[in-house]
C-alpha cells in the first residue's frame, strides 16, 4: 500500500484530536459502561416533531414518543400502539383500539383523547394529515380507548399516511401538548415511548440524556424495522452534541463514543482498517441532496433562472465532493428517486455529463438576470452540504452570477430558511439539504414533490397543474396507472423547475465493534434494540 502525504495528514489530524478530545468528553457526560451507550447524531436544538421538519428532531421523537402504526422491514405498516382496527364495509368509518399497557411518563394512561388531538395537530403541518383531514367528516373518541375516522369519501391510504416516514411522522402526543398550535413549540418532552428525556442531565447544546422507561410494554412481537417490540437493551443512551466530525471520529477511535452519523468521507478508508471499528449502512436507499431554490425572490422567480440552475449542475463533480467513493453515491434525475417503483426518465433530456455552463449562462440572460445577490446558505457543521455550497457558489460566478456564501452552523440554516423575503433583509436564494432517496415515492407525504406555493416546502415552489395530478394520486388504485401519473408529473416538474437534485448518496455510520443492534431502515435513527457487548 502507497501511504500518500494527504493520507497521513489525515492520520495526523485524527491522532491528534484522538489525545485531546476523550478528556473533555469524560468530563462533559461522565464515566463509560455498559449499559450506557454514546452516540453523536447531530446537532439537536428544536424538540417538537411537528414544529419542524428537522431530522435531528425526528429521530428525538421516535426515542421519547410512540406512534400508532409503524412501517416493518418491508416497508408495510403495523399496528404499533393501535391493539384492534377495522374499516366499515363502505369504506368510510375506521375505528381503532388502544393496545394495553400504554402511559406517559409521568405516569397518566394514553388515552383515545390523546390520539385524537394528535391527529389533529399532525393534519396541520404534515401534507398527508392536512388530506386526512380534508377527507375527515370526523375525528373523535368513542371511550377512553377507542378512537374513530369517519370520511366523507375512502381514502385508501389512511393507514399508510398514518405510517408515513415522509414529511412528519404521526407522533402520539398529550391531549394538552397536542391542543397547542404546531406554531408553538412543545417543550415538556413527555411521551408514551421505551425512553424518557432526562431533563436533569440535560446540557443543551453539549449533550442530552435518555433513560430507559421502565414502564414501557413492548409489544409481543420480534423487532421488524420501525414496528414490532421496542426493546431498550440499555439503561441510558447519551446524545453527544458534537458538530465538528474529526472531533467526533477521535473520541470514536478513542472509545468516547459508541455511534458517529455520517462521518466525514476521508475517514472510511481507516474506519475499515481499524479492528475496532466498522461502517454500516443503516439506510440503504440512501438519501437524495436537493437544492432548493426560492421561488419567491429574484432570481430564481423567474422559470428561466431555474432552468438555468439544471444545466449548471454537474452532479458527477457534486458526488465528488459530497461522497467520493463510488460505492456510495450515485446520480439521480427522477423527482421520485432512485429507489423506488416509480422513478421513470421522463423529461430528463437537461441531464448532461458535466452540466452545460454555456446553457446556463444563456438562461441567465433570457431571465433578465442583472447582477442580483445570490445567497447560498452554507452551513458549517455538515462538510457535504457545507461543500457543495461552495461548488455552487463557484460554479455561478464562473457563468457571470454575483454568489454570495452565507455561513452558519445547520440551525442556523433551518431558522434562516423561514425568511420568505428577500436577501437584503436576511431572505436566501438557494440552500442545499437532503432527504431519504425512498420517501420520494410518496409525493403526498414527501416534503420536496410539494408544488402547492407558500403552502409547499422552503424554497416554496408553485405549480398549479401539476398540483392538480399530485392531488389524484390517493385515489390511484392500481400501480401502472400510478406509474403513468409519475411520468406525467415528473414532465411538468422538470419544466417549471421545482427543485434541483444533485445526487444520490448512501450515509454509513460509523460505530464500534461493540455496538451491535442497529436497526437498518430508511431515514430515521432508532435507539431502541441496541446493545454494547
Amino acid at each position: 500500500m502507497t501511504i500518500s502525504r494527504r493520507y497521513l495528514f489525515k492520520v495526523g489530524l485524527a491522532a491528534g484530536a484522538a489525545l485531546s478530545i476523550p478528556s473533555i468528553l469524560r468530563a462533559q457526560t461522565g464515566p463509560v459502561d455498559a449499559r450506557s451507550v454514546r452516540m453523536a447524531i447531530g446537532d439537536l436544538q428544536l424538540f417538537d416533531p411537528f414544529f419542524t421538519t428537522a431530522g435531528q428532531t425526528a429521530n428525538h421523537a421516535l426515542a421519547i414518543y410512540d406512534t400508532l402504526f409503524a412501517l416493518d422491514s418491508k416497508l408495510t405498516p403495523q399496528p404499533q400502539m393501535i391493539g384492534k382496527w377495522g374499516v366499515s364495509d363502505d369504506k368510510k368509518t375506521y375505528t381503532f383500539e388502544l393496545r394495553d399497557g400504554l402511559g406517559w411518563h409521568d405516569g397518566t394512561p394514553v388515552t383515545a383523547a390523546d390520539c385524537v388531538a394528535s391527529i389533529r395537530r399532525w393534519g396541520q403541518v404534515d401534507a398527508g394529515g392536512k388530506l386526512v383531514l380534508e377527507r375527515a367528516q370526523d375525528i373523535s373518541k368513542k371511550d377512553d380507548k377507542t378512537f374513530t375516522i369517519a370520511l366523507k369519501e375512502p381514502l385508501g391510504l389512511l393507514i399508510d399516511q398514518m405510517a408515513t416516514l415522509a414529511g412528519t411522522s404521526l407522533f402520539i402526543m398529550r391531549e394538552g401538548d397536542a391542543d397547542r398550535p404546531p406554531t408553538e413549540q412543545v417543550t415538556a418532552n413527555i411521551g408514551s415511548g421505551p425512553f424518557k428525556f432526562n431533563e436533569a442531565l440535560a446540557k443543551p447544546g453539549a449533550s442530552f440524556a435518555y433513560d430507559r422507561n421502565e414502564n414501557y410494554v413492548p409489544r409481543q412481537e420480534p423487532s421488524d424495522g420501525y414496528a414490532g417490540g421496542k426493546v431498550v437493551k440499555v439503561d441510558r443512551v447519551i446524545w453527544e452534541n458534537i458538530t465538528d466530525q474529526q472531533t467526533a471520529f477521535a473520541a470514536l477511535q478513542a472509545g468516547e463514543l459508541d455511534f458517529v452519523h455520517g462521518p466525514p468521507a476521508d475517514f472510511y478508508s481507516m474506519i475499515e482498517s481499524d479492528p475496532n471499528l466498522a461502517l454500516q449502512v443503516l439506510d440503504k436507499s440512501g438519501d437524495d441532496m436537493c437544492m432548493r431554490l426560492n421561488h419567491l425572490q429574484k432570481p430564481f422567480d423567474n422559470v428561466k433562472a431555474r432552468q438555468a440552475m439544471l444545466h449548471l449542475i454537474d452532479q458527477e463533480a457534486f458526488l465528488r465532493v459530497i461522497s467520493p467513493d463510488p460505492k456510495y453515491g450515485r446520480t439521480v434525475t427522477s423527482i421520485f428517486g432512485n429507489s423506488t417503483l416509480y422513478s421513470n426518465d421522463e423529461n430528463t433530456s437537461w441531464y448532461k455529463k458535466g452540466g452545460d455552463p454555456e446553457k446556463a449562462k444563456q438562461l441567465f440572460k433570457e431571465a433578465g438576470y442583472s447582477g442580483e445577490k445570490v445567497v447560498i446558505l452554507q452551513t458549517t457543521s455538515w462538510a457535504e452540504q457545507g461543500n457543495a455550497s461552495q461548488l455552487v457558489a463557484a460554479a455561478l460566478r464562473k457563468i457571470g452570477v454575483n454568489a454570495e456564501l452565507a455561513p452558519s452552523d445547520w440551525p442556523g440554516v433551518v431558522k434562516r430558511r423561514a425568511n420568505k423575503g428577500p436577501v437584503e433583509t436576511g431572505g436566501w436564494s438557494i440552500f442545499i439539504t437532503s432527504d431519504s432517496d425512498f420517501v420520494q415515492g410518496d409525493p403526498i407525504s414527501a416534503i420536496f414533490p410539494n408544488a402547492s406555493g407558500e403552502k409547499a416546502w422552503f424554497g416554496w415552489p408553485k405549480n398549479d397543474e401539476y398540483e392538480a395530478l399530485r392531488a389524484k394520486w390517493p385515489d390511484v388504485e392500481t400501480l401502472e396507472e400510478r406509474k403513468t401519473l409519475a411520468r406525467q408529473m415528473q414532465k411538468i416538474w422538470w419544466d417549471f423547475v421545482g427543485d434541483v437534485r444533485l445526487g444520490q448518496t448512501l450515509v454509513p455510520t460509523a460505530r464500534r465493534e461493540t455496538l451491535t443492534g442497529l436497526i437498518e431502515m430508511p431515514q430515521r435513527i432508532v435507539i431502541w434494540n441496541v446493545q454494547k457487548g
